[in-house]
Parts: C-alpha cells; structure tokens; sequence
C-alpha cells in the first residue's frame, strides 16, 4: 500500500483515536533521507491519561476468565494476519528493514505467532502438597494446604525499541494481556508508524477501551511519565543498558516491576574442531541482518589460534556476498541504519578500534549511497580492553579475538558487562555444552544461530531482568500469590 505521507496520525487512548496535543515531528527514510510521515507527539498529561485508562480497565479485564481473555488475544492475532500486507511500504520506510526482513520479521510473521501463542489458555497455577502442622501459638492441628496463583502485576507500560516494533510489541503485550494485565505502548521516537497500525487491528478486534493504549514521543517526557505514574505497576523496556538503569532508579520510587532486555555484546566461540565454513556463515548470517541492528548477534568472535587465520579469511571472504543497497531490491543484504546520528555513533566506534591498534579486514568506510548506510566491518588483531570489543555497535561490526585453550576462551567469553546471547560452534558437543554453562549469558546456541522460541529470554550482568517468552512471559507479568488453608 502506497505510503500517505500526509496521513493524520493520532494516539490511542481508552479505545479512542485522540490528536496529539504536543504536536509532530518528521519521520525519515533512513535509505532515502525522505520525511514518509508525521509522528504524533503526545503530552505529558496524555501519557498520563492513557495510565489512567489502563488503570481503569483492569478491574473488568482481569476479571474475564483466563479462556475470554485468549479469545481476545486470538481475535487480534488473526486481525493483523489480515491487515499486515498492507503495513510493509511503511513499516521498511520508517525502519530501513530489507523487503525480505519486512515481509518476514516486521510485519505479521513472529508477531502473529506471538498473539496466536497466548491464545492458547496456559496454567501456571498450582497447588502445593498439604504439610501436617502441630497445634501451636498460631492455630490448631492440620494439614496446611496452598494454592499458588499467578495474579496480574496490573498496568504494563510497554516502552520498545525501534529495531523490531511490532514483532518487540506483541512479544511484550500478548503475554501480558494473557495474563491479566491491560496495557501502555511506547513506541521507539523512530519508527511508531506501524506501532499505530496495529492500534487499528486493536480497536477491530474488539479489545475492551483501555486494555491496549499508544502514546508516542521523540523525548523522554513521554517514558518519564509512565515510569514515574503510580497508575503504571511494571515497566517492560527493550533498549539500551543506561537508560535501562534509569528507569530502575526512577520506577525504585514507585516500587515498579520491571522485564529489561537490555545490550549485548555476544560471544562466539569457535573452537579448534569447529567447522569452520558452518560457523562463519552463521557468524555472518546475523553480521549483516537488519544491518547488525540486533541485540542477540555474535559480535565478539573468540577463535582458536589454531584457526584464527582461516576463520578471519572465511568471514571476509563472506562479506564478498553481502550486498549493501537500497532494501527494496530483493537481493540486497544489508540496508541502512535507522538514523544518521546512530550511522555516525557506528563510524566513531570503528575509529575508536582503528585508533587502538586492530586491523580492518574489510568494511570500515561509508558506501557511495543516499541513505544512513555503512559496509559490513571485520575488525581482528583485537585486544580484551579494547572500546570496539566491550561496547555494543549495534551495527554491521565483528570484532575477532585468538585464544589459547578452553580456560582462556571462557575468560574473554565472560570478560564483558553484557551477557544477553552467545554461542559455541564446536565439533565436540559434549565440549561445547560444558563451554555453554560456563558462559555468563541468559541464552547459548550451539552450532546454531535459531533460538527456541519458547525457552526463556533474557540477559545476566547489564544485558537484563527477567525473562519472557513461552510460559516464562505469563511469569513475567504476573505476581505470586500464595492462598493457604487449614483442612
């Protein structure tokens, strides 16, 4: 569908579109520099409404059985099966996503398998075993029994990155939803656009006011205002480490609940027995996707000295085969950044490693392309302390370190702040599953990139707390609430 440039974007607040009261700001095609749209700005006292909303729904909303609640879910999920086509020429204009990434991973895809997953009732409740009890100072003789029930935490403030929007958003709501809790979107200041397009397919599915509000904004007023709002019971935050901090140390006011995924700087490493070409491809494949803009990529290479020079010889030989160019054309690999300040933040951080003494393998200079591009960058002769091997680029950057024996490649693997994903490709599973549980990182793939979409997500250190995904996101939105008895 043609892109209405002009289009009157609003907010959703308790089941009604509402006009931004601080205004516009442009959103930009980072593969063409072109304003494609206006984004809403929402006031302070929005924000504050829409918490309000949410409050005032929850009693009804958590009140449905758990089976009426799914259906809802289930009712939206097939809404933006529908209508998710007609969301890609907006959805790659805001966010510069190749058309393969688009259609694939932005729009529908992953997030309607998320809405279609919680709508399958899931019980976590349980009882425990009765324990005798003696008489004593508190009660009689018995057998003491519980109940323990997962309740909702309440309003969930849903505050998103702008890397994967919708898919980010249903992994954060669908849960929640499922578990009793009514909803605030935040989208990322970037690319809200089709933030606001699934805000359709809320209201045509029938979602009771107030269950699922949109507010948006380019600053942090908007944010602030729902981590500080007492109407507001737990922050899910997909971002970046300090801003991650900050709104532990505000929401800590309110005693805020908090699910942070937040950087990531993962290992991978490849051992002496490794197939070499499985693991550069691997290595390669999430390099250039979505223009290294993913938190789960394998940035941080570890190899055997014993294998070091080939590896390093076949992830260059790799880049060969990456095309860098406009993401509407079905063979281009790796788009644009998502704005012309990150592209700049990325060519710093690669500096920042030419600087320290590392050998630029390939990459490292700015594509002749209208656009936010960079080419993908391979960096090796690499040393621990170095800027480009503890900070995340969160762009098309591989850092390549040797190592020496297991002992060692445990040490670098762990001497990071960050342990959200990491890898091991080995020719010796048993040894690469000892390696992966010494690693300090909420996930470990062996010989392989795919997660396991419902095994728990989430990173050690200052990649994150808490977990989501599968049965661990009705956990995450949900508290623990012990009912005992005397029988």
């Amino acid at each position: 569908m043609a892109i209405d440039v002009d289009k009157n974007w609003q907010l959703l607040i308790d089941g009604e579109w509402v006009d931004p009261a601080a205004g516009t700001y442009d959103i930009v095609d980072p593969a063409t520099t072109n304003v494609v749209g206006h984004a809403p700005e929402a006031s302070v006292e929005q924000a504050n409404d829409s918490a309000a909303a949410a409050k005032a729904a929850l009693a009804s909303w958590r009140r449905l059985s758990r089976e009426e609640r799914c259906a809802h879910i289930g009712r939206l999920g097939e809404e933006i099966a529908k209508r998710s086509p007609d969301w890609v020429d907006t959805v790659q204009a805001e966010t510069g996503a190749t058309i393969g990434t688009t259609e694939n991973l932005q729009v529908g895809g992953p997030a309607v398998d998320r809405f279609r997953y919680y709508a399958n009732p899931i019980d976590l409740d349980e009882n425990l075993r009765p324990i005798p009890t003696a008489k004593g100072p508190l009660g009689p003789a018995g057998l003491m029994s519980a109940h323990v029930k997962r309740q909702p935490v309440g309003v969930v403030a849903a505050i998103t990155p702008y890397n994967f929007p919708i898919t980010n958003v249903a992994g954060k709501i669908a849960p929640a939803l499922a578990a009793g809790c009514t909803t605030i979107i935040k989208p990322a200041p970037q690319d809200p656009l089709g933030i606001f397009l699934l805000g359709e397919a809320v209201l045509a599915a029938g979602l009771p006011p107030g269950v699922v509000n949109i507010v948006n904004g380019a600053g942090p007023a908007v944010p602030a205002a729902l981590v500080d709002s007492r109407d507001v019971n737990m922050i899910s935050f997909t971002g970046s480490s300090p801003v991650g901090a900050k709104i532990m140390e505000n929401g800590g006011k309110t005693m805020k609940r908090l699910l942070m995924e937040l950087g990531g700087k993962g290992a991978a490493v490849v051992t002496e027995d490794a197939d070499i070409g499985q693991a550069a491809q691997a290595i390669a494949t999430v390099w250039g996707f979505h223009s290294g803009q993913i938190c789960t990529a394998p940035t941080r290479v570890i190899a055997h000295k014993d294998v070091y020079d080939q590896l390093v010889e076949t992830l260059k030989t790799f880049s060969g085969f990456m095309k860098v160019g406009d993401p509407k054309e079905r063979d281009t690999i790796i788009g644009p950044v998502i704005t012309e300040l990150h592209r700049n933040r990325v060519e710093e951080f690669i500096q920042t490693g030419k600087d320290a003494g590392a050998t630029v393998v390939c990459g490292g200079e700015r594509p002749e392309l209208d656009g936010y591009y960079i080419a993908p960058t391979l960096l090796a002769d690499c040393t621990p302390d170095m800027h480009v091997v503890q900070e995340e680029a969160f762009g098309p950057v591989i850092v390549v370190l040797p190592y020496e024996d297991d002992e060692q490649a445990i040490q670098l693997a762990n001497d990071s702040e960050y342990g959200l994903y990491s890898y091991v490709f080995s020719g010796d599973s048993m040894r690469a599953f000892a390696l992966a549980q010494q690693i300090e990182s909420g996930s470990v793939g062996i010989n392989v990139i795919q997660p396991h979409m419902e095994a728990p997500f989430g990173g050690f250190k200052m990649s994150g707390v808490g977990r989501d995904r599968g049965a661990y996101g009705i956990e995450a939105y949900s508290e623990l609430q012990a009912i005992n008895w005397l029988g």
